[in-house]
C-alpha cells in the first residue's frame, strides 16, 4: 500500500484523539514520519476553533473543520460552505423557543442561548445571543438533544440546502448541504493533485461515512459505529490503542 497512499485524513474525536482528547506521543511521531516521507496529513472534524487546542495545526498539512464547512491548507481557505443567516435564523429561533441549548458558529465564535463553557469548558469564545436579531451566516448550527424527538423537531425547519447529523454524544449538527467531509477533502486533495485512490481516511462516527466512501482506503476504528464499519474497506484498533498510528505504521511507513 505504501506507494498508493499519498494522503492521510483522520477524524479527531474517537479516532485520532484518545478518550481524554489528547494526541499520543506515538501518534505525533507517526504523523511526523508521514510528512517527512511526503505523505500529506490532514484532519477532518466536526469541531471548529476547539480543534486547534486538541490537535495543533503545526502537526498537519491541512485542516477540515465543521464537518466540511471550511477547509484550510496552512492559513489559506480552499473550501467554504456556510448557511446564510436568513436560512439559519428561523431554526435558531424555533430551537430557542423549544428549549434546546442552541448555537450558531462562525470563525470560532459560538453565538448561543446559554453559557457554552458550562457544557464544554474548553470553549471560551461565545456570546449570549438574541437570535431574533442575529444576522450572521453560520458554518454550523448545533443543538444539545434532550430527547430523541428533538431531531424531528429540528429537521422540519431545514430547507433543501441543509442537512443534519446526530453524533453519538447527543449533538445535532446542521450544515450547508455541500459542507461535507468528502467534498472538503476533494478540494484539499485537488490542491495537491492527489487522487481518491491515494487517500486513506479514518473515522468512527456518522459524519465520517461519506469520507470513508470517498477515500480509496476507508479505515474504520474498532470503536466505530456500525454504519462506519459498513462503509469502510479496512479496520484498525480503537483510538485509545493508537489505532490510526498503528495502521499507518504497518501499511504506509512499512
Amino acid at each position: 500500500m505504501k506507494k498508493k497512499i499519498k494522503m492521510i485524513v483522520s477524524d479527531l474525536d474517537g479516532t485520532l484523539l484518545r478518550t481524554d482528547c489528547s494526541l499520543s506521543e506515538k501518534t505525533i511521531e507517526i504523523l511526523a514520519q508521514c510528512r517527512e516521507e511526503g505523505v500529506k496529513v490532514v484532519y477532518a472534524t466536526g469541531r471548529g476553533g476547539s480543534a486547534e487546542i486538541r490537535a495543533p495545526s503545526h502537526y498537519f498539512d491541512g485542516r477540515i473543520n465543521m464537518n466540511g464547512a471550511v477547509a484550510r491548507i496552512k492559513n489559506d481557505i480552499v473550501y467554504k460552505k456556510t448557511i446564510p443567516h436568513k436560512a439559519a435564523q428561523p431554526i435558531l429561533i424555533a430551537c430557542d423557543k423549544y428549549g434546546l441549548k442552541t448555537v450558531s458558529e462562525l470563525c470560532g465564535m459560538h453565538y448561543s442561548n446559554f453559557d457554552v463553557t458550562k457544557e464544554w469548558p474548553i470553549i471560551k469564545n461565545f456570546k449570549i445571543t438574541d437570535f431574533s436579531a442575529h444576522e450572521i451566516d453560520a458554518e454550523k448550527l448545533y443543538m444539545v438533544l434532550k430527547n430523541p424527538d428533538d431531531v424531528a423537531f429540528i429537521a422540519q425547519y431545514l430547507n433543501n440546502e441543509m442537512y443534519l447529523t446526530v453524533s453519538r454524544d447527543g449533538l445535532v449538527q446542521v450544515m450547508h448541504k455541500d459542507a461535507t467531509k468528502s467534498k472538503a477533502l476533494a478540494a484539499v486533495a485537488g490542491h495537491w493533485g492527489i487522487a481518491q485512490s491515494e487517500i486513506a481516511a479514518f473515522g468512527d462516527d456518522l459524519n465520517d461515512v461519506d469520507m470513508m466512501e470517498y477515500a480509496g482506503f476507508g479505515v474504520a476504528m474498532e470503536n466505530a459505529v456500525d454504519e462506519v464499519k459498513k462503509a469502510a474497506k479496512f479496520s484498525c484498533s480503537n483510538n485509545d490503542a493508537d489505532g490510526v498510528a498503528e495502521w499507518i505504521n504497518k501499511n504506509v511507513l512499512c
